[in-house]
């Protein structure tokens, strides 16, 4: 049987690539019993007679998976948050971090509309730029207006699946229209009166960028941490991560604990105190959630 990937889910259909050509297939009805679902970025297998009339009948094994947005086998996820319009959301971004860390997919930020920003504000972006990069984060600042840091970006997506996902309003569309003006993405302009964009992308498809891939994704402005385990939690950060076997007790939560090498460094300045506020708030929202299950 033919094996391809599928690019793009639409509607019950799901587009699927083989041979430079794009097969129209549905789903087999057994899927549903085993409460599988294909999604883009999976390789399958299908048969079919004509390129519109196709059955997928194997889901190949997954590397990974997201939920929000439904896409599988991610290289990378580019997470973009705009300095301004909507203002630049640091709880927002470290949520969104935590979700890519937990699945083992490489994140990279990219802060858009940097030609709205000016003098105190610019220097606060300028300041979180440093924060993460000082993480380890690839961090990039665009303008989609003045074609800043374009060239930049587009170096990070030959040879990846990459996923780009971030709050509605950021400026997702009109970045990758700025990277590749083919793809003629619809956009829409902020809402003044609400404060966020509106969605202007309904489904998951995968954009060909270079010699890799790029899925432009629906927007979302909360995430909650279902699948996360509050001691799993200091796991998806990094920085915490790397200075856990230096603390005294294992297992060490970093909240109460004596001795802890996390808690010393955020005194030290060594990881920031945002970084740290915004553990103890998710790590409280995880053990609140689990009191309600």
């Amino acid at each position: 049987m033919p094996e391809g990937r599928i690019i793009k889910a639409l509607s019950g259909f799901y587009y699927v690539e083989y041979n430079d050509e794009i097969i129209q297939c549905r789903g087999r009805g057994n899927f549903r019993k085993k409460k599988v679902s294909p999604l883009v970025g999976d390789f399958v297998t299908f048969e079919a007679e004509q390129p519109t009339d196709g059955y997928i009948l194997e889901i190949k094994d997954r590397k990974n998976e997201l939920n929000r947005p439904p896409i599988a086998n991610v290289d990378q996820a580019v997470l973009v948050m705009s300095a301004c319009e909507p203002a630049f959301d640091d709880v927002l971004l470290d949520r969104l971090l935590v979700h890519i860390e937990s699945k083992d997919i490489q994140p990279i930020i990219c802060i858009t509309k940097l030609d709205l920003v000016s003098g105190h504000h610019q220097k606060t972006i300028a300041h979180y730029a440093d924060c993460y990069r000082n993480i380890g984060y690839p961090v990039v600042l665009t303008s989609s207006k003045d074609q800043k840091g374009i060239d930049e970006f587009k170096q990070y997506f030959d040879g990846k699946i990459s996923v780009l996902a971030g709050q509605s309003g950021v400026g997702k569309s009109s970045l990758l229209n700025t990277l590749d003006s083919s793809f003629n993405i619809e956009t829409d302009e902020i809402s003044r009166h609400l404060g966020r964009g509106k969605h202007t992308t309904r489904h998951v498809e995968l954009l060909p960028i270079g010699n890799g891939y790029i899925a432009d994704t629906p927007g979302f402005s909360s995430l909650e941490f279902t699948d996360i385990d509050e001691n799993e939690l200091s796991l998806c950060f990094p920085e915490m991560r790397n200075l856990s076997a230096e603390c005294k007790f294992r297992g060490c939560t970093h909240l109460a604990e004596p001795q802890c090498a996390v808690k010393e460094a955020v005194s030290d300045g060594k990881i920031s105190e945002h970084r740290y506020q915004h553990y103890k708030q998710f790590y409280e929202e995880i053990k609140n959630r689990k009191r309600r299950y």
